[in-house]
């Protein structure tokens, strides 16, 4: 049983503010550690579970969070910026499941803490198939393309909430309720990650009954990104398979679904010169 695990970082419970979430910020330290307890209460959970290999994928900012020495189970650690599939790098058919670990909401959505969708300068809206979505579901792109079920979602409850048209039959752990995008009431650490162990294994384990299936987007599938500016959607369009629908916004369609993701990750990379970071 391989596991593949995207850690992101807003989502884990006790952090509420970018300054846990970025380098050299003083809070970043005890934002570092919040977040290995918890890629390790997913790992142990998923190794009790009947996982024999684990890959975590780093998915936070400059996406090298952890002391890799501190991880737990033996995991490999894929780290470091430059990732041509950015959160879902290493993802494969040769997995049998998927989990994302501290996510958090859309920028689009109902207040979710420190919420945004990949780039917060650039993209305001997402929408897959006509349904809003956050990172959760443009990163289902891959796992579909796959076929490997998204088996387990954590993060506060908006995120669950819209990750699950994507993940039916996923395993949820709720870390936090969001009070706003700047404060939300969190679970006890130890609390969080002892939900999350639990939850891990019920997920491995609900895989190998076979109750989970792969996320079930169609083929062609359609994403609909609005940005900030008309310069960032012109832009935007210098990327293959982007057209653009509106002032500020563009349109990414295909039956590849792994093409239409990786034009998306062209896209946060490109618009960064339009005035994103």
């Amino acid at each position: 049983m391989k596991v593949w695990i995207s850690l992101d970082m807003e989502g884990v419970a006790g952090i509420v503010d970018w300054d846990q979430c970025r380098p050299e910020h003083p809070g970043y330290p005890l934002g570092c550690a919040l977040l290995q307890a918890e890629a390790n209460a997913a790992i142990e959970g998923a190794i009790a579970g009947g996982a024999t290999q684990i890959v975590l994928n780093d998915s936070h900012g400059r996406m090298a969070n952890l002391d890799p020495r501190q991880i737990a189970g033996g995991a490999q650690y894929l780290s470091g910026r430059h990732k041509p599939l950015y959160m879902m790098q290493g993802l494969d058919g040769g997995f049998d499941a998927v989990f994302f670990v501290g996510y958090h909401g859309s920028i689009s959505g109902l207040p979710s803490t420190l919420s945004h969708t990949y780039n917060p300068e650039v993209f305001s809206a997402a929408y897959l198939n006509g349904v809003p979505v956050g990172e959760s579901g443009i990163n289902a792109l891959v796992a579909e393309h796959h076929r490997v079920p998204i088996a387990l979602v954590t993060g506060d409850r908006v995120t669950c909430a819209q990750a699950q048209p994507f993940a039916a039959g996923a395993v949820q752990v709720v870390t936090k309720e969001s009070i706003s995008r700047g404060a939300a009431l969190s679970l006890h650490p130890d609390e969080s990650c002892r939900r999350i162990a639990a939850g891990a294994k019920e997920a491995v384990q609900r895989v190998a009954a076979g109750t989970l299936a792969p996320p079930g987007l169609p083929r062609p599938s359609t994403l609909e990104l609005e940005v900030q500016t008309a310069d960032m959607a012109e832009v935007a369009t210098w990327v293959r398979g982007v057209t653009r629908t509106g002032e500020r916004a563009v349109r990414i369609e295909g039956d590849d679904l792994l093409a239409v993701f990786t034009s998306f990750v062209a896209v946060t990379c490109i618009t960064r010169q339009a005035g994103g970071r």
